[in-house]
């Protein structure tokens, strides 16, 4: 394009987003969080388990202390999901990152099995993280001193190249983190070769680990969910069967803040983990496990529950493509994803603008995640990547939002073309 061409579409932009900006709005799109509906869709959990109901299938009365491992019933719900044999799968607190925090602690403080002591004794820990990412992994790392290694993420997940070379030259590498199915915030699934090298890689750590945070094992958004490979079958046939630390959690299957979390591995690793909750706790809530297993009966129940979810996410995943389209289509401007399931979107937008972005649409009543929340601490090196968050708003004000985030790309690409 002309000079007079971009200042054109510059002025037009300008003035998009003044009238845009005079609406004074007040919309949110920084969080993940389930819609007020689909939160209506677990409203039975409220009178269950019911009165003179208490008792597990075994007969224990889950009022009491105990069960430290959780209800076996519930286990065996998400087994499949999560891809764990149930007995390897224990069911605990409301909180997946809770698990992962205390994760990394333990491995920090007493080190893994088949390690040789603590990794806190290490000249250093590192952690591969792929990016864009989940800023609550990075913030985990960031807590306890961890240095974050950025490795790229392609279209079948993380770039393997760079992953195998990096653990196997550096034992000081002892952790990555992995959000193998519709990942945070590309919606990326691991492709079936990623999955397997993962598995079979040579790391330089004999106590490598890798953190698979299947968050959106069932958050599916079509009828032909995505598929990964079962990495603890792949890890064990490969010879490494302690490799891998599952979690899941039904935050965004249930209510978001009464839900369960979920700890699998190998028995080895569930070992491990069951002896320090023992320390910590003398059991999870298993009342409310138990009313999860009244609730969603088991595995098909699960399935028919979440197709209810994708019924109320779809329709707002496909307005934020719909609306980028129509309005930043063909300007060269953005490229953004279009997942599969769950709950996120990344836009990229020119190099040095995700910042400009952000700012604008704040100004204009429109709140984003930080830009380079996507990156270790906080700091994307190309300033572009942008995560959409659309679940929570309802769709009128979602379409808004989107609109109003467009004539910001628009503004600030063109500004810079200036």
């Amino acid at each position: 394009m002309t000079s007079q061409t971009v200042a054109e579409l510059h002025e037009q932009a300008r003035q998009d987003y003044e009238a845009f900006k005079a609406r004074g709005l007040k919309l949110d799109l920084t969080r993940g969080k389930p819609a007020p509906a689909q939160l209506d869709l677990s409203n039975g959990l409220l009178t269950l388990p019911g009165e003179g109901v208490y008792k597990s299938a075994d007969g224990t009365d889950l009022r009491n202390y105990g069960g430290l491992t959780g209800l076996r019933e519930l286990s065996e719900i998400f087994a499949e999901g999560l891809q764990v044999p149930a007995e390897r799968l224990l069911a605990l607190g409301n909180a997946s990152l809770t698990i992962m925090h205390d994760t990394v602690v333990h491995a920090l403080l007493n080190g893994v099995p088949g390690g040789t002591g603590r990794w806190l004794d290490g000249e250093r820990v590192a952690f591969l993280c792929p990016v864009p990412g989940y800023d609550r992994h990075f913030a985990i790392c960031e807590r306890f001193g961890i240095e974050m290694i950025q490795v790229p993420m392609t279209g079948e997940g993380p770039d393997m190249d760079v992953v195998e070379r990096l653990v196997a030259e550096d034992a000081t590498i002892k952790g990555m983190w992995c959000v193998p199915k519709y990942s945070n915030p590309t919606g990326i699934s691991y492709s079936d070769d990623v999955v397997r090298r993962l598995a079979r890689m040579r790391t330089a750590a004999p106590d490598f680990r890798i953190f698979w945070d299947n968050a959106y094992a069932v958050h599916h958004l079509t009828d032909k969910p995505a598929e990964i490979l079962d990495v603890l079958a792949e890890a064990e046939a490969a010879g490494n069967p302690d490799r891998v630390f599952v979690y899941g959690s039904t935050s965004k299957v249930t209510f978001a803040g009464a839900g369960v979390a979920f700890f699998g591995s190998s028995e080895a690793n569930v070992k491990w983990m069951t002896g320090f909750l023992s320390k910590s706790t003398i059991g999870p809530d298993k009342i409310n496990q138990l009313r999860h297993v009244q609730f969603l009966k088991d595995a098909e129940g699960l399935a028919a529950h979440m197709r209810k979810h994708a019924e109320i996410v779809r329709p707002k995943f496909d307005a934020v493509d719909r609306i980028l389209t129509r309005e930043l289509g063909g300007t060269g401007l953005a490229e953004w994803t279009k997942p599969e399931g769950g709950y996120f979107i990344s836009l990229d937008v020119p190099e040095g603008c995700a910042k400009r972005v952000v700012q604008l649409a704040k100004e204009a009543g429109v709140a984003l995640t930080p830009a380079g929340a996507t990156h270790p601490h906080g700091v994307d090196p190309a300033d572009r990547t942008i995560r959409i968050a659309p679940t929570f708003p309802v769709p009128a004000e979602l379409d808004v939002a989107i609109e109003g985030l467009a004539t910001c790309v628009r503004l600030a690409g063109y500004e810079k073309q200036l």
